[in-house]
Order: C-alpha cells, then structure tokens, then sequence
C-alpha cells in the first residue's frame, strides 16, 4: 500500500464517505467482518476518524507494578503523523484513554484514538477537538488494573483482525477496519457508490417508487 497515495484521498472521506457505504463495499469484496463491535462510538457525535492502525495489546494486571502502564508511554512516543491509536485486550475495568494521552497523541498529529474499552477525563479529552471513539465514559484509573503490553502488532477486535498499517474510518454509526492491501479499491468504489446513492435519492424524492429506483439503479 503507498500510504502517500492513500492519505490523498483522506479528505474526501471525511467529506463524501461514510461507514455503512464503504461497510457495503467490504461485504461486495467477501471481507463481512471488518467493523468493531457496535458498543464502540463515538465520544462526540460529529467525530469522524480516519487514518493508519496503530494496534496496542492490553492485558488485565491486579495491584501495584513494578512498570505501571506497561508500555503505554512508548506506545504514544511512536505515533507517527496519520496514526490512529487501537487499543484492545482486558475485561474494561478501567479507562484505557483520557485528557494527557489525549494531548500526547495530539503533538504527534495521529489521526485519533479507537479504544475497546472506556474513557475518562471526559471534559478535558473533548475540549482538545480530537476525535475519540470508545465503549464510554468511566473514572477508574489504568494503572493498578491493565498494562500495554505490546503495540504496532496485529491484534483482534471482536471478529476483526487488525494488521498494523491497515486503514481506520469511523462516524456516528461506527468503526471499521479496511486491509491496507484492498484499501484504494474500496475507498474508490465506496465514493462511486456514495455518489449513486445521491442521485438515487434525488429520484426518489422526485416520486420514484424504491423498486423502480433499485431495478434502475441497483442501489438502494
């Protein structure tokens, strides 16, 4: 994958595409397990997130230790610009993100934050306009109950594997992870699809019945 080529086509992600587009587009290509599970959102509706996986491994720990954190602090101090920082692995007793790796993250212009797990710092966190997507809000701290334990390593998410490298997008209706070696093809077809899907619209709203608009069209 040329991540330069790639990267080009960020904007008019954000601008044109949206999950259940490019979702239908996985689905065409028989790759039907690629979005995370549906308890992780959005921290802020408007939020939309797109950019490379950066996979973290975290495991549940029991007391104080002798390295809190794990390796979470070198996890952040690699991100590199278009990042997107993918945590996952314990049972959620605790918030994996909040308001300081926030603003590391941030400096290091990656692309956002996915977590499979909680948040806190929640004020602090969103008045950086970054955009966070999680399982929700809890205070508990992070470092007597998990530790990173691994990072840029290929992790799962519920049924989706996570390559480091491949490509994030998410919205209000979710998160999804396109493999970088089908990334171009997807996001190519999802913009011709999303453009159809207007046109679609303008005829239904114009009286066509939605069997004349899907026998016409073929979207629907």
């Amino acid at each position: 994958m040329n991540k330069q080529k790639i990267i080009k086509y960020f904007d008019v992600i954000k601008t044109e595409l949206y999950t259940p587009v490019v979702g239908d587009i996985l689905d065409t290509m028989g790759y039907v397990h690629q979005f995370l599970p549906p308890s992780i959102v959005s921290a802020r509706e408007d939020f939309k997130i797109v950019g490379f996986a950066m996979p973290a491994l975290m495991i549940d720990v029991y007391g104080v230790q002798k390295k809190p954190f794990g390796y979470l602090t070198e996890a952040l101090d690699q991100l590199e610009e278009g990042d997107v920082y993918l945590a996952s692995g314990g049972v959620f007793r605790c918030a994996y993100w909040g308001e300081l790796l926030t603003a590391t993250a941030k400096m290091r212009k990656a692309a956002g934050a996915v977590i499979n797990g909680f948040h806190r710092d929640t004020p602090q966190m969103l008045a950086q306009n970054w955009p966070v997507f999680s399982r929700g809000r809890y205070a508990q701290d992070s470092s007597v109950r998990t530790q990173v334990i691994d990072y840029r390593c290929k992790i799962e998410v519920g049924e989706v594997t996570v390559n480091p490298g491949d490509l994030v997008f998410g919205d209000i209706d979710g998160v999804l992870v396109i493999p970088q070696d089908t990334c171009e093809e997807v996001i190519e077809k999802a913009i011709e699809k999303a453009r159809a899907e207007k046109v679609v619209r303008a005829a239904i709203e114009d009286g066509m019945s939605a069997t004349e608009a899907f026998s016409k069209f073929g979207v629907l």
